[in-house]
């Protein structure tokens, strides 16, 4: 288990890191698997890059991922090859569409689903030692609430909730509101309805999870607005491209652009400093408290 000490000299490398402006990381995350959470996440980072800003595209399904897949990639390292010393993680980073950096997870590594507080400590450890110039931190977590899924999420400035209009989504994402809300205070949550046929069918289903959330929980929820159902998309998964690059003029990218932009008038939240070492310094400290439970 890192001592105290280890933990403020990990979190000193990344003052080393200099930026220029405030790093947003937005974790998104959906309880379910097939919500379409990954391609949400690479379609607004690429959105936000050709908007003009320098974005990380972190793959934190750490033994599932499946990012570099989407996007056909071919990466020579991964965050596994970083655990075992095989690599740094700047050696890792794969450039992505538009400009984007890409941190791949690996897929098929059942370890890397089970990581030892040990081993998220070096994986920390790893992205501290980077050194490099960012607007937006995009961490496309794993299905469940896992603790590597909760670790990532309670430590990003916003957590971005995904759900499409199954029953099982709703139940999940409630699951993960539920879980962060009670056990870690977590209090402000943001919904993007995906795959809708209308507005109103996003909407009605934000209604949905407001209804049970007001009932049972004390939290705020934020509607993002919808992501519609769209062949476009289907044929760019299929192509392994974005669907803002592939079919810039289709509904579905329109609305990740719109996403993009709402996304950057954010608020920073109160008592966050806004820099990458928030979010690692975070993680830290969750990793650290694993640990001690594991005791």
């Amino acid at each position: 288990m890192p001592t105290p000490d280890t933990q403020l000299d990990q979190a000193a490398g990344l003052r080393r890191m200099v930026n220029p402006g405030p790093v947003r990381v937005v974790a998104v995350t959906g309880g379910k698997g097939g919500v379409g959470k990954t391609n949400v996440s690479v379609n607004l980072a690429v959105a936000a890059a050709e908007a003009g800003q320098k974005v990380m595209l972190f793959d934190a399904d750490l033994g599932l991922a499946n990012i570099d897949v989407v996007l056909g990639l071919h990466p020579k390292y991964n965050l596994s090859n970083v655990l075992k010393g095989e690599c740094s993680l700047e050696e890792a980073i794969l450039e992505g569409p538009g400009g984007v950096q890409v941190v791949p997870g690996a897929s098929g590594v059942q370890h890397m689903a089970e990581l030892s507080p040990a081993e998220h400590t070096g994986l920390i450890r790893a992205f501290g030692d980077l050194n490099t110039d960012l607007d937006l931190l995009i961490v496309d977590t794993a299905a469940g609430i896992s603790d590597t899924v909760v670790s990532f999420s309670r430590a990003s400035h916003d957590i971005l909730l995904v759900v499409c209009d199954e029953p099982a989504s709703i139940t999940d994402a409630y699951a993960i509101i539920k879980l962060l809300n009670r056990d870690y205070g977590h209090t402000r949550f943001r919904v993007l309805a995906n795959m809708v046929r209308t507005a109103q069918e996003g909407r009605e289903l934000y209604n949905k999870m407001c209804r049970v959330t007001d009932r049972y929980l004390d939290v705020t929820l934020s509607y993002m607005g919808a992501v519609p159902f769209d062949e476009s998309l289907r044929r760019a998964v299929k192509g392994q491209r974005p669907v803002v690059q592939a079919f810039p003029r289709s509904r579905v990218a329109q609305a990740f652009r719109n996403l993009a932009k709402k996304m950057d008038s954010w608020p920073m939240p109160a008592g966050a400093n806004g820099q990458v070492q928030f979010f690692v310094e975070r993680l830290i400290r969750y990793s650290s408290e694993i640990g001690e439970m594991t005791l």
